[in-house]
């Protein structure tokens, strides 16, 4: 269903459901910061939440006609008089259909309404939403840079999987005489995929691609977790939602059958030893995980000895005078460095290796030096080790001098934009896709704008600009979000 359309239906049906629109995310609430006018950031407000059980409307009487009209035909809210109200004090209308007038000021007014038996387990009901809201795809992408990997804990049972076709399983409930399946892969609509009652259970087929899904069941209209699922996660709107990785890669250890215990561990989960226990098979062990495309490294840990895998052939040296195995995914990029044809050893390190400077050797040729290896879509910093000493690429338009280090974007798809600042001597952009870096992404000043082109994974960034040493917003978006330093983070959202 349309996103305008199931908020009206919502409304109509006396908010019996439950929408919350709000602008942006703020950790302290409202902020004045002008004596005639209520903003988030530098727009007027146009706030719906629930409080005390309640839904509250607060407005700005300082919107723009065309803003208020906006809001109130998309919401359908023409029934309240709201723009008689601000003008008159009319308020027949608000009081006629259940709502009470909080605070009514210069500044702006609250409406409030009890909520009739909404259900605040439907994520859907409280989604946010904006005049320009994001799609349930992008507040819930299966693919972004901040999954790099994942893979599944159940209770007492399995998803099966077959020709793309995860076979969601909802346990026991024997009594129940209808349910449902919803989650990010329908836009968390309760009544697209119904389950089928088996001996065990219910279950449903959803085709997925690799990544990560959020669910829940709906058991005779009551919504609730998957309570065999060990992963379970609060998307940030009062929600916890239940965790599905569809794999695409299945890791296998052939023979051990008389070891106790076997672990998967690797540069996907920081090498940590306990934390991917494997299944045992009649032919040795297992674990099927979700990875991020690029090249990983892992190794096998039997009853506490640690072996590199004994199918794989690949391998990087590790610190143990060893050898870690090594799965790519993805398309592989051509590293090239001309000349130092006299070094002894060149060495590639990046932030796609954890700046391991001997983990990556490169191949001399009649020009220099290269190496190919494999990298997912995103933006990387990188340098070369020319026997021990730190190069930045000189091939390389973007580099940190001061850090000795490059910077390679790959499937840029967003371009970052300051106008202005004609004087600054240096603005560099920094944001959660470069892990806040001050000094690596330098912006170039062309036709009177600041410019840097990155790729953006789908979903929610935020970023800021450092312009000579000093941290600003984004003056020409008005979409931000309060941060741990109360200084503010703009945000964008990437569609597919």
């Amino acid at each position: 269903m349309e996103m305008r359309q199931r908020i009206k239906r919502l409304i109509h049906n006396g908010w019996r459901s439950v929408a919350i629109i709000v602008l942006v995310t703020m950790a302290t609430g409202l902020r004045a910061v002008a004596q005639d006018s209520i903003y988030v950031g530098f727009t007027p407000m146009k706030l719906c939440t629930i409080k005390n059980g309640k839904m509250q409307i607060l407005l700005s009487k300082n919107l723009r006609d065309s803003e208020l009209d906006s809001f109130i035909t998309q919401f359908d809210l023409g029934h309240l008089a709201l723009k008689r109200f601000i003008k008159t004090g009319f308020a027949d209308s608000i009081h006629g259909n259940g709502w009470e007038i909080g605070m009514n000021t210069k500044v702006g007014f609250m409406l409030s309404k009890p909520l009739l038996g909404a259900d605040m387990n439907d994520p859907a009901e409280r989604i946010i939403f904006t005049s320009e809201h994001p799609p349930f795809d992008l507040m819930f992408p299966s693919v972004s840079s901040s999954v790099w990997f994942g893979y599944n804990r159940f209770r007492n049972k399995t998803f099966a999987i077959r020709d793309s076709v995860a076979r969601f399983f909802l346990r026991g409930n024997p009594g129940a005489k209808k349910v449902m399946l919803a989650g990010s892969f329908n836009e968390w609509n309760p009544d697209l995929l119904s389950m089928t009652k088996t001996d065990s259970g219910w279950i449903a087929g959803v085709k997925l691609s690799p990544g990560k899904y959020w669910y829940k069941f709906i058991v005779d209209g009551n919504w609730t977790v998957d309570t065999d699922n060990r992963t379970n996660e609060n998307d940030g709107l009062g929600n916890t939602n239940s965790v599905f990785y569809f794999p695409n890669t299945l890791f296998k250890l052939k023979g051990y059958k008389e070891a106790k215990k076997v672990f998967l561990a690797g540069s996907f989960n920081a090498w940590q030893s306990k934390d991917l226990p494997m299944n045992k098979t009649t032919g040795g062990w297992e674990l099927p995980v979700y990875l991020a495309d690029g090249t990983h490294t892992y190794r096998f840990i039997v009853d506490k000895n640690w072996i590199a895998d004994p199918e794989n052939p690949l391998g990087y040296p590790n610190e143990h005078n060893d050898f870690n195995s090594v799965i790519s995914i993805g398309k592989s990029y051509l590293f090239k460095f001309d000349g130092y044809k006299d070094a002894k050893k060149v060495y590639l390190s990046g932030s796609f290796n954890g700046w391991n400077e001997r983990e990556l050797p490169m191949f001399k040729t009649t020009t220099g030096w290269e190496l190919a290896y494999v990298l997912g879509s995103g933006n990387h910093e990188y340098k070369f080790i020319v026997d021990g000493k730190s190069i930045a690429d000189p091939g390389s338009s973007s580099s940190s001098p001061d850090k000795n280090t490059s910077y390679l974007v790959l499937d840029a798809n967003y371009t970052f934009r300051l106008k202005g600042f004609e004087s600054a001597k240096k603005i560099f952009l920094a944001g959660d896709f470069n892990f806040w870096s001050s000094n690596s992404l330098a912006m170039k000043y062309e036709n009177g704008e600041w410019t840097f082109r990155v790729h953006l994974s789908p979903g929610k960034h935020l970023y800021k600009f450092v312009v000579d040493g000093k941290w600003i917003m984004d003056p020409g978006n008005t979409l931000w979000e309060e941060n741990e330093h109360n200084t503010g983070n703009s945000i964008v959202w990437i569609e597919k």
